[in-house]
């Protein structure tokens, strides 16, 4: 690995480098004072808003996958290295496209947008988590972001839909890109339950951390590229009443179905977010508070069932092991989001034209996702040769220096220790 991986991490960064030599400058380069002036004002601005949605991707996406018991440092850790090759990738082929292969400035907004591309690596990641080598990790992220900025492309300049908040070009583009990957990298030998694919108290807790960074700052993160003024105001009220009716169902029916009523941390740890995903597309439409509570509850009621139902047959029928559940918590929800703004854009508009570009940008992004997650799933099997064995999947110990004695090594040690005893006594 050391080879491979430090090879190609800094071949990368050297090609992002030069590239940008040729094509990224200052925003305020070569423009007039008055125009200066605007940009650093807007820059200012949506500075809050850029930070935000930058909390979202490293702590909040960071510590929601950090669940699984011996996968901390590699959940954290591979999310912050990924993230931060992906704002770079993310940067020059969105910017790239839309500028036409010319010259263009970097600025706020093209930081947020890079911030949405970054998401996408990240969402797909989850659905391949503890399954993969680093350097599968780079080839996945380069691949997903340069498929990303095609389709966004496609949904925003060629069929003019509206997707603020991206829950089609974001959520549901990186979970089926994710899940299409997690199909062609499918062993048999993880078919069963895994001996570390599970969670312990602590690292449960940790991922609320994430989900509670998530939940707070949802609402900038669907309202970031929302034109200023009155669409702004609309996509952060439904973003927010959306969250708040998703949790209160999420709850209601984890426990609904659940065993004796308990409840279960995974639907508390993700199916809670899903109504922020839901209500991403029609955010910033005008649609009545009451629609937004509307899409957030049913949101939450297919993100628990996808949890409860719908994984089990996903790894046992179609041969797909979605780690993090991404199906549950950015898919479904996402395709939902898509299929209510077409709705909204139709009762708005009454225009079928619009209503069936609307649709064409939900079926581009599901399609995009699927091809492009095969077409990278087959590059990444090539590279197999140095992604951990199968019984040595979800821990760290294979690509991380690990402390000697983790948590769990000392417990096991005490009650081997313990029994020794009382086989002497």
């Amino acid at each position: 690995m050391r080879c491979k991986f430090s090879f190609w991490a800094i071949f990368l960064e050297v090609v992002i480098i030069v590239l940008f030599v040729f094509f990224v400058e200052y925003e305020t380069t070569q423009q007039v004072n008055a125009t200066t002036s605007t940009k650093t004002d807007e820059f200012f601005q949506l500075y809050p808003l850029f930070q935000d949605v930058h909390v979202m991707i490293f702590v909040g996406f960071g510590f929601l996958m950090t669940f699984l018991k011996k996968y901390g440092f590699s959940g954290v850790g591979f999310n912050l290295f990924l993230a931060a090759l992906g704002l770079q990738c993310g940067t020059f082929a969105q910017e790239l496209l839309h500028n036409k292969g010319k010259k263009f400035h970097i600025g706020i907004k093209t930081m947020i947008n890079a911030d949405f591309s970054t998401a996408t690596v990240l969402i797909s990641f989850g659905a391949v988590l503890g399954k993969t080598s680093p350097v599968q990790m780079l080839i996945m992220t380069v691949l997903e972001i340069a498929a990303f900025a095609g389709n966004e492309y496609l949904v925003t300049e060629i069929f003019k839909a509206s997707d603020t908040g991206a829950s089609m070009t974001i959520h549901a583009f990186g979970a089926y890109f994710g899940l299409a990957v997690a199909g062609v990298l499918y062993r048999p030998g993880l078919r069963g339950e895994h001996k570390n694919e599970e969670s312990v108290y602590h690292s449960d807790l940790f991922a609320m951390i994430g989900t509670l960074f998530l939940w707070i700052f949802w609402p900038s993160f669907n309202s970031a590229i929302a034109e200023p003024g009155e669409k702004q105001y609309r996509a952060i009220i439904n973003t927010y009443l959306s969250l708040v009716a998703c949790v209160i169902v999420a709850y209601a029916l984890s426990s609904l179905v659940e065993r004796r009523g308990r409840l279960d941390m995974v639907h508390v740890q993700n199916a809670t977010l899903a109504g922020g995903v839901a209500v991403g597309t029609c955010a910033d439409m005008k649609i009545p508070p009451y629609a937004a509570m509307t899409i957030g509850s049913v949101a939450g009621i297919i993100s628990v069932l996808g949890y409860k139902f719908l994984s089990p047959l996903l790894a046992n029928k179609l041969m797909i092991r979605d780690t993090c559940g991404v199906h549950n918590l950015h898919g479904l929800p996402g395709v939902l989001g898509g299929l209510v703004s077409i709705g909204v854009v139709y009762w708005e508009k009454s225009n079928l034209s619009v209503v069936a570009m609307q649709a064409a940008a939900l079926g581009s992004s599901v399609g995009s996702a699927v091809v492009g997650g095969l077409v990278t799933g087959l590059l990444m099997k090539l590279c197999s040769c140095d992604q951990p064995p199968d019984e040595d999947c979800y821990d760290d110990s294979v690509y991380w220096k690990v402390p000697k004695f983790r948590e769990l090594d000392h417990l096991f040690f005490q009650h081997v220790n313990h029994n020794h005893l009382e086989h002497e006594v």
